[in-house]
């Protein structure tokens, strides 16, 4: 017995699932990436993270990942400020054979009590950021990177600068060309950063 759910934000970090999960890139239409989903980290600091919304004019790059049934009580804990929305499978394309997802295909969704843009008081942690970008680096590239950053809303949200001490319980540890790749395509953007206290 399995569970198939489609990875939009630090699930795409092959570094963050299990290594006996599979994981298969595609696209989800009709649903866009927001920073919208406010919580505390267990050090007390207030974070934003990445949620998403359906809409019909929008597609976003992902990941499909089946992991064993066991896993679900331990990836609910993991994505404990989410709901599930079940049975998007159609809307879902893999990448190599454009196939469709299975009927079962689930997605996670900012839970009601957690759906609110980031703030100063809960930026982007750029630890996290790192992470989610780097996942999509290794599936796409520098235009993973490009997708990721056009295709997410509220980048109005600052972006903590926790990257040499890192806030998020996932950090990865990247390589001096993928951090440029990413610092260079975020320097692109107009985005506000606090630097930690």
């Amino acid at each position: 017995m399995t569970i198939t759910y489609f990875g939009y934000g630090s699930l795409v970090n092959l570094d963050t699932i299990p290594a006996n999960a599979e994981a298969t890139p595609g696209k989800l239409r009709g649903w866009v990436r927001e920073w919208r989903v406010c919580g505390m980290g267990q050090n007390g600091q207030g974070r934003c993270a990445l949620s998403v919304r359906e809409d019909p004019d929008k597609e976003i790059w992902g990941v499909m990942v089946r992991e064993p049934r066991s896993r679900l009580e331990d990836l609910e804990k993991r994505e404990k400020r989410y709901r599930k929305v079940e049975a998007v499978g159609e809307a879902f394309r893999c990448e190599a054979e454009q196939k469709q997802g299975p009927d079962d295909l689930f997605v996670f969704v900012a839970a009601p009590e957690h759906h609110r843009w980031g703030t100063e008081d809960h930026p982007i942690l750029q630890s996290y950021l790192d992470c989610v970008l780097a996942g999509f680096f290794r599936f796409w590239g520098e235009d993973g990177i490009e997708h990721f950053l056009e295709s997410t809303d509220g980048w109005h949200v600052p972006v903590l600068r926790d990257r040499h001490r890192p806030a998020y319980p996932r950090a990865v540890s990247l390589p001096d060309m993928v951090i440029g790749a990413i610092d260079e395509a975020m320097s692109r953007r107009d985005l506000s950063f606090i630097d930690m206290s």
